[in-house]
């Protein structure tokens, strides 16, 4: 119930605000200043110690917003989203589903995955592998058990390696020196992400074989082919400089990797790199190994430069974050809405280097935000707030070349609204915001010099969520929303979330796209893990599959905050050009209420059978019919 009502309450919060004001007033300016960077520096000992006293010193001056952009950092940093052909084996086969990764070929770390005849699962503190095929001989077959430490939370499959990424809790005393007072520096906790390396050729029997630990939070992660790129964000203690007066604190994050020593070491200063004149304090860092060779030491690439979105393609990672310490205070308009850092980095195996950055106008909601295409990047952005009166926010889209040179925008769309979604299919790209109802934008970026929005569909809710279904057709997955008049003084009416909506919108006209199917589900409180985490879908279009976990709630005829449970588990739909189809529920729970136990968290392929998969059980499924064929107990 409480995940029921944080959903639903922040729903009702985010869109009245972003109903409560509308305006005619001139739209927000986006500034076009020309921010890029294409070098970096090393820093030194006494660089760094230069630049944490220095952001001591900018924080007394100005004490209250500094505590605001610290915290509001520190939070953005803790943020931690295609199917085969069938085969003839109902019960099993190579065949099977892969995480819903947004590009092809580059893996995204998820909670289960499945080589097509095992499924791994990491879910409350344990590893669990189970022999999924044949479906009717499904069995766990063994449950690795992690200490208190270690919290493991996502991983990557590779041939017969097993990738468990997590956090990991150490507590340490900072180095200190025999003249220094003990007392001002007491044990803290040590933070770090950490990799752990099995060898899968016994899945009953798992080895350990490398185990990679980089301080900091764990950002995400990505692998292409047999390279895991590992990304954490780590906010020093620096400001325990004030009372160390002239002595030393180490300040520089911490990596360890087993294929080189056991023992922790600082990252060394001439890998930790700095963008001249820029005031960020914390690092970021980039661990990346070699899968085939677990005897070579991870690449480790460090900067002082935070981030919280990442996007990836097979060439290049682009780390953004929304610069808040860049805000100024106080301000007599109102508060200043902040723009976006962006850093480029080019790959080549485990070698990650720094290319350029830039600074991005607006905020990006997700990593759908940002795309490269045919050496450009693309990134779709939010200026300004939706309820500020005198400066309503606009939105935009940003086209920059391989050096992150701004060469072609589309400024100005949809005043006073904020991008809900958005995803970038070559030269046409899709844009999603809301206000009061969902416009979709259709954009021709054929001429990355001058995009332009070529349609536009106005239909009530919103896509929290894009998928391509060909090359015209694009499904939406989002929420449903009423329009309530409101008597307060405002006058303005206010917009609820409903249930959770699906729509296949028909973009064979360009110039007139149209919602060709829609399907609504439940009423408020209705919610899918679908809604916020891409790799929540299945989606096979051969196999007529369209599944994803969902909560059901009804609403309660003449009740306006009142809703009736009725659903945990879920939804396999058909979707193609004939329409929306129901195919199949499932459901691990009999409760009238929904539990943790009961809730299924991925559902997944292995030949012609599919699974449903929640804390305490795997369920298999022959697609034809979706008649149960097969059962194993995680208890």
């Amino acid at each position: 119930m409480k995940k029921r009502w944080i959903f639903y309450l922040a729903s009702v919060i985010l869109i009245t605000a972003m109903t409560a004001i509308f305006t005619t007033s001139k739209p927000t300016v986006v500034s076009q200043k020309d921010h890029v960077i294409n070098e970096i520096q090393p820093v030194t000992k006494e660089k760094l110690t230069e630049i944490f006293r220095d952001a001591i010193k900018e924080e007394k001056r100005n004490q209250r917003f500094s505590i605001f952009a610290r915290d509001t950092a520190k939070q953005e940093m803790s943020v931690s989203t295609e199917s085969t052909k069938a085969d003839s084996a109902p019960n099993g086969g190579s065949e099977h589903s892969e995480t819903n990764n947004q590009v092809q070929g580059v893996d995204e770390a998820d909670f289960v995955k499945t080589d097509g005849e095992y499924i791994y699962q990491l879910i409350d503190g344990k590893l669990n592998i189970i022999k999924a095929a044949p479906a009717k001989e499904m069995q766990l077959i063994t449950s690795i058990p992690y200490s208190q430490s270690f919290s493991p939370s996502q991983m990557f499959l590779y041939e017969d390696k097993l990738v468990v990424i997590g956090y990991t809790f150490h507590n340490i005393t900072p180095h200190t020196n025999q003249n220094q007072r003990k007392m001002i520096y007491p044990p803290r906790q040590f933070e770090a992400t950490t990799a752990i390396v099995y060898d899968i050729k016994d899945p009953k029997n798992p080895q350990e074989i490398r185990r990679v630990e980089v301080e900091g939070s764990h950002l995400t992660s990505r692998r292409i082919d047999n390279y895991v790129y590992l990304v954490t964000s780590h906010y020093p203690h620096y400001w325990m400089m004030e009372d160390a007066k002239d002595e030393d604190i180490e300040l520089r994050p911490r990596y360890s990797d087993t294929a080189n020593n056991e023992e922790s070491s600082l990252v060394p200063y001439e890998k930790i790199q700095y963008i001249p004149d820029s005031k960020e304090t914390s690092f970021t860092l980039i661990a990346s190994f070699d899968l085939d060779n677990a005897n070579k030491e991870a690449s480790i690439t460090s900067y002082l430069g935070s981030g919280n979105l990442l996007y990836m393609s097979k060439e290049n990672i682009y780390i953004a974050v929304a610069n808040y310490g860049a805000i100024i205070p106080f301000r007599e308009d109102g508060f200043e809405s902040p723009d976006t850092n962006v850093y480029k980095f080019a790959v080549d195996g485990d070698k990650v280097e720094f290319h350029s950055s830039t600074e991005v106008p607006g905020t990006i909601i997700n990593q759908f935000s940002m795309d490269e295409f045919n050496g450009t990047f693309r990134v779709a952005t939010t200026k300004g707030d939706t309820w500020n009166n005198t400066k309503p926010s606009a939105n935009n889209l940003f086209i920059y070349d391989e050096n992150l040179k701004q060469i072609g925008s589309l400024s100005d769309l949809a005043r006073g609204e904020r991008i809900y979604s958005a995803r970038f299919m070559g030269e046409r790209i899709y844009i999603v915001t809301f206000k009061q109802v969902d416009p979709l934008f259709v954009i021709d970026a054929s001429n990355p010099k001058a995009p332009k929005v070529l349609g536009e569909l106005k239909i009530p809710g919103f896509s929290n969520y894009l998928h391509p279904y060909d090359e015209n057709h694009v499904i939406g997955f989002g929420q449903d929303t009423k329009i309530v008049a409101d008597k307060t003084i405002s006058g303005e009416p206010m917009v609820y979330t409903d249930g959770v909506k699906i729509s296949l919108f028909d973009i064979r006209d360009v110039n007139n796209p149209k919602e060709k199917f829609t399907e609504i589900i439940g009423g408020r409180g209705t919610y899918s893990p679908l809604n916020y985490d891409h790799k929540a879908l299945l989606f096979d279009k051969e196999k007529g599959i369209f599944a994803f976990p969902i909560t059901v709630y009804q609403n309660l005829e003449g009740k306006m905050y009142e809703q009736r449970f009725e659903f945990q588990g879920a939804y396999v739909y058909d979707i193609d050009l004939e329409g929306i189809d129901l195919k199949a529920k499932i459901s691990h729970d009999t409760d009238f209420y929904e539990t943790w136990e009961g809730e299924i968290q991925r559902v997944l392929t292995i030949g012609d059978a599919l699974y449903a998969i929640s804390p305490t059980k795997v369920s298999a499924y022959d697609i034809k019919n979706y008649q149960q064929i097969g059962e194993a107990s995680l208890r």
